[in-house]
């Protein structure tokens, strides 16, 4: 086996503008550009390995960019002389390095598989346990309008070859059964929709939001309140589909979604999640309960998407809701690869590692680095 080090660890700073101008979610939230880290480890050999972690502004969960690149500093001295290929030593590492922040280790889990797959000429989706058939369905991102416009903006994701839509709500309930009814009022077959309030709903406006729609509209509600007990005592009062997405973070709570029969599925964010070590791991305690697995991340460039492609390609079919295309939501490309979208759907790359090449006029100066 060749002896393969870490040797350095260089971190870089890109905003990526939303595409959309500002996005807006429940609670007033609002979103006009993201802060990305992006991680090159390089080996005593040469390879070099690529990583993305960028949060959802700081408002969205307990993550932040700043976040990311302190616990980054935190952690990467611990990981100089490591073999990059043995996942879970470097998760080990991590982990002793600093207490949760698993925003931070994210970055730099990846970037260990991207090495890992260029190491042994293989793309990361068959070290990951072996890539699926499937042509996996990306998703929409609708962020909270008026409902004729939400309607639009749906229209032209479809137009686009978009066959999932997550419709974003969490206001006022008569409001928002509006936006839902407007934005499945074309609703073609084969498509499928998430209603996701990111939380931003209590028992009682859901209850009522789900009581003033049309009889018939086939969806599944994503991460409807806030807490655990909110979300639980809702399941128990609606045979609407529930999946958990901010509450689904680690291995406890995924495992305790299932002993309370708390969700129908998880929404795999893997920078929340701390990248794919974890996130392989989350997805393999979904798959033994039966849940339906949407892999996702908060938003990102193109190295963020790859990630999501290798993780969602070893999802077996009847487990797989679908995947973001979170570089249809940003204006920065950071990265090149075969990642082409046809018809709605994308399959992994056949290149070694995460299949990418970054861009690096793009990228710029490094903001620290580790050696």
């Amino acid at each position: 086996m060749q002896n393969l080090k870490i040797q350095k660890i260089d971190v870089f700073q890109v905003n990526l503008p939303y595409s959309g101008g500002v996005y807006l979610l429940s609670g007033g939230r609002e979103y006009r550009s993201f802060d990305a880290t992006i991680v090159r480890v390089t080996t005593n050999t040469g390879i070099e390995g690529w990583g993305e972690s960028t949060p959802w502004g700081s408002t969205y969960v307990a993550a932040h960019a700043l976040g990311v690149r302190s616990g980054i500093a935190e952690i990467a001295p611990s990981l100089i002389g490591l073999d990059p290929r043995r996942v879970d030593r470097i998760n080990e590492a991590m982990d002793f390095a600093l207490v949760g922040h698993e925003h931070a280790k994210t970055a730099l889990d990846i970037a260990c598989w991207d090495i890992f797959g260029k190491s042994v000429e293989m793309p990361v989706c068959e070290l990951l346990g072996g890539r699926t058939s499937v042509r996996m369905p990306i998703i929409s991102s609708i962020y909270v309008g008026d409902p004729d416009e939400m309607r639009r903006r749906v229209a032209e994701h479809r137009a686009k070859g978009y066959i999932g839509h997550s419709v974003k709500v969490g206001d006022d309930p008569a409001i928002d059964a509006e936006r839902i009814a407007a934005s499945m009022a074309d609703k073609k077959p084969g498509e499928f929709f998430l209603v996701d309030a990111n939380g931003g709903m209590t028992v009682e406006t859901a209850l009522r939001m789900l009581r003033l729609l049309p009889q018939g509209l086939d969806f599944v509600l994503e991460a409807p309140c806030a807490t655990w007990r909110e979300c639980v005592s809702l399941r128990r009062r609606t045979d609407v589909p529930i999946i958990f997405d901010e509450l689904a973070t680690n291995d406890a709570s995924i495992v305790q979604i299932i002993a309370d029969d708390a969700a129908d599925g998880i929404g795999l964010k893997i920078s929340k999640n701390g990248g794919l070590t974890k996130g392989r791991r989350h997805r393999d305690i979904c798959l033994a309960a039966g849940y339906t697995v949407s892999v996702q991340d908060t938003v990102g460039s193109d190295i963020a998407f790859a990630g999501i492609v290798h993780l969602g390609q070893t999802v077996p079919e009847k487990n797989l809701r679908c995947i973001l295309e979170c570089r249809d939501m940003v204006t920065t490309k950071v990265a090149d690869g075969d990642f082409e979208v046809t018809e709605g759907r994308v399959v992994a790359p056949d290149a070694p590692g995460l299949g990418i090449t970054p861009r690096l006029d793009v990228l710029g100066a490094p903001v620290a680095t580790y050696s």
